[in-house]
């Protein structure tokens, strides 16, 4: 899988007027260390907001801007970090990086972490200004090796130009940032369950309220927020609100750009930093190049493996949260997977259940019992020993770890891939039924919620 940015055949070319994350990208796909990144005009939106922005300046552009949280909720990060105590007596508090990327088929963030370590660390630095964080974490998935590497390096770097440490720039501000390599845990995408594990605890979701910005890690003020979206910053810093708004295409209610891709079994699979507003179809056909020859598109799924299936007559759907929410389902990671006709769905949803039932942390019963029952289900369709009622067991599951049924949105995720697969192909899961019938056994009736 190719780790790039650009359109068909390079024809795309990217600039910082229209490709602020990646327009620094070198052509060797190396690292852009410190010296390049500063010639390609890096830490000048820091040196900006050090020099002419006050705290709160920093926090209402982000607001205005309207950027939204890139790891897949879409939160408002303005928003969020308005929610940090104003009280300067509580001078102790903490920036978290969730750089735990364990969504399936999502690999943006180590793009910009192995290739762009710089502008990650700028965006902490600034977004560190605006909250008045005097520590920064980057909670990294273990298995980004390569990232880590790279992370640590510029960090070091920073610290030797006075870009992190003590007196940063000459303001009298100090941030220290750490790079944190965690166990390697889907939960721990969760920002409270990433909490727990950086405090040395079980990988758990927290209750909340209270949320982070009030009681976070070790009991103090936090913002967690996701690698994508702190690369957002500088540029938003550097060329303003009215700019970031002019990069997305009509239409859409998401400012900015986003890092998207595809993959499966299409012609040029890759990721490119892309408009909110453009159609799925112009991200299928024009840059991931259609399916290879010899296989038609069946199904594809618009943002990892928690969101949920969409048709081929679903392309025209712009590629912003309102835009897939339109034809059923979630944006997520805005990076896509082609599914082709040679998959068989029943198998396809068993592997995915497996993971998500593997990577439930168990705390609540719902998710921890409901997830392997799934599994189950589908394995015994999978084998052709299902039995009359399963699918309808299957779906009652969907609705039994639905939103607001589970302790974290875990569970919900997990099952939204499952109940669209099952409207759009349920002829697939039929046909692992033994022994049709027209009778529905009482013991396999549908689990009916809140009866």
């Amino acid at each position: 899988m190719t780790l790039t940015s650009f359109g068909p055949a390079n024809r795309i070319a990217r600039s910082a007027e229209t490709h602020p994350l990646t327009w620094r990208l070198r052509d060797d796909a190396e690292p852009v260390w410190l010296d390049e990144y500063q010639a390609k005009n890096g830490y000048a939106a820091a040196r900006k907001a050090f020099a002419d922005m006050a705290t709160d300046d920093i926090v209402q552009t982000v607001k205005d801007a309207g950027l939204k949280g890139r790891g897949g909720a879409g939160f408002p990060t303005g928003v969020k970090w308005g929610l940090m105590p104003k009280d300067e007596s509580m001078n102790i508090r903490y920036l978290l990086c969730n750089a735990d990327e364990m969504e399936p088929n999502t690999w943006k963030d180590r793009m910009l972490m192995e290739q762009l370590p710089h502008l990650l660390i700028e965006g902490m630095l600034i977004s560190a200004r605006a909250l008045k964080t005097y520590r920064g974490y980057i909670f990294l998935r273990g298995e980004y090796v390569t990232a880590a590497k790279h992370l640590n390096r510029a960090v070091e770097e920073a610290k030797a130009a006075g870009l992190l440490g003590k007196n940063i720039l000459g303001s009298g501000f100090d941030f220290e940032l750490f790079v944190h390599t965690g166990a390697g845990r889907y939960i721990c995408g969760e920002e409270t369950a990433l909490i727990n594990s950086l405090e040395g605890r079980r990988a758990n979701p927290r209750s909340k309220p209270p949320f982070p910005a009030a009681v976070g890690v070790w009991g103090k003020p936090t913002c967690v927020n996701n690698v994508e979206t702190l690369c957002n910053v500088p540029a938003i810093i550097g060329n303003g609100i009215d700019w970031y708004k002019s990069l997305a295409r009509e239409g859409s209610e998401d400012h900015g750009t986003k890092l998207m891709g595809f993959s499966g079994k299409v012609k040029n699979p890759g990721l490119w930093e892309l408009p909110f507003g453009i159609t799925a179809r112009e991200l299928f056909e024009d840059y991931a190049g259609g399916m290879r020859d010899g296989f038609k598109l069946k199904c594809w799924q618009p943002g990892g493996a928690g969101t949920g299936f969409l048709l081929p007559e679903h392309l025209d759907a712009q590629m912003y949260a309102g835009g897939i929410g339109k034809v059923g389902t979630r944006m997520g990671t805005g990076l896509a997977m082609a599914v082709d006709d040679s998959v068989n769905m029943v198998s396809l949803l068993r592997n995915m259940e497996e993971f998500f039932a593997r990577e439930s942390c168990g705390f609540c019963t719902p998710c921890r019992d409901g997830l392997p029952w799934s599994v189950k289900l589908l394995r015994a369709l999978e084998n052709g020993e299902g039995q009359v009622g399963d699918i309808e067991t299957l779906l009652g599951l969907v609705g039994f770890l639905g939103p607001g049924k589970t302790f974290c949105a875990h569970a919900p995720g997990a099952v939204e891939p499952l109940g669209s697969a099952i409207k759009y192909f349920r002829p697939e899961f039929e046909a692992g039924i033994a022994h049709k019938s027209a009778a529905v056994p009482p013991l396999a009736r549908p689990i009916v919620v809140g009866a």
